[in-house]
């Protein structure tokens, strides 16, 4: 398939199966193996924990986060279709190429995928929906870049999502359907929301959401509601926030 690609320049520091089973896998790519590996979101507890004390999510308290004075750029360069689209055990997941650069940092997009609700909560509120890109650098680091989804208009993008699971077939992505189009951002350093948990996982959850309709919500939520995973401590981990 030939494929075109897309380019967006933000800046930035360097730093369940079905509604009846709730259900969750790494957010590594492991759907192309075919492989479901589901856990219980109501028994979050018994979670396989191999990490420290700067998990995710978290919920980003607006009041006591930083300025940032660093600055670096982010180039995303991800095709404009995906390849398909998977229920993967524990999401809704689109597979797709491309590649991002973080303050000269060279990443490749392994995916991205869905929580309903969102996983981070901004001055206490959970959003009906959250987006990850998960993008990782050659030596396995993973750079998350998230935003949430509000309800109102409907999402030209998410209806090609929701149209092509599990289906052989590609479908056409506009990234400013999943990304506002100012790029403001919160930033800190966390870990995966899944097992298995692991940390230094840089996250950019974007400040200002898109919108599904309600009926789009409701479709996503005839696979995956409540795939979300619980409120981590902060633990004195600083928030940046930057403006664009």
């Amino acid at each position: 398939m030939c494929l075109t690609f897309i380019t967006l320049v933000v800046s930035l520091t360097a730093c369940a199966s079905r509604t009846a089973k709730k259900s969750v896998t790494s957010q590594s790519n492991d759907s192309k193996s075919g492989k479901k590996h589901n856990l219980d979101y109501d028994d979050q507890k018994d979670w396989k924990f191999e990490s420290g004390d700067s998990q995710s999510p978290i919920n980003i308290d607006t009041t006591k986060v930083e300025n940032m004075t660093d600055n670096g750029t982010i180039a995303l360069n991800y095709a404009t279709d995906f390849e398909k689209v998977v229920d993967n055990g524990h999401s809704i997941e689109a597979e797709i190429k491309g590649s991002a650069e973080i303050n000269g940092r060279k990443y490749k997009l392994k995916q991205f995928h869905f929580h309903a609700p969102s996983d981070h909560e901004i001055d206490g509120k959970h959003f009906p929906l959250e987006v990850h890109f998960v993008n990782q650098a050659q030596d396995g680091r993973l750079a998350v870049i998230a935003a949430m989804f509000q309800e109102g208009e409907a999402n030209a993008t998410f209806q090609s999502i929701l149209d092509h699971i599990d289906s052989d077939t590609s479908g056409a992505v506009a990234l400013t359907d999943l990304l506002p189009i100012d790029q403001d951002y919160y930033h800190y350093n966390g870990s995966l929301t899944t097992p298995p948990l692991s940390e230094n996982v840089e996250w950019y959850v974007m400040k200002h959401p898109v919108t599904l309709s309600s009926e789009q919500l409701k479709a996503f939520r005839h696979y995956y509601d409540d795939n979300n995973r619980k409120i981590q401590e902060t633990n004195h981990r600083t928030i940046l926030s930057h403006d664009d």
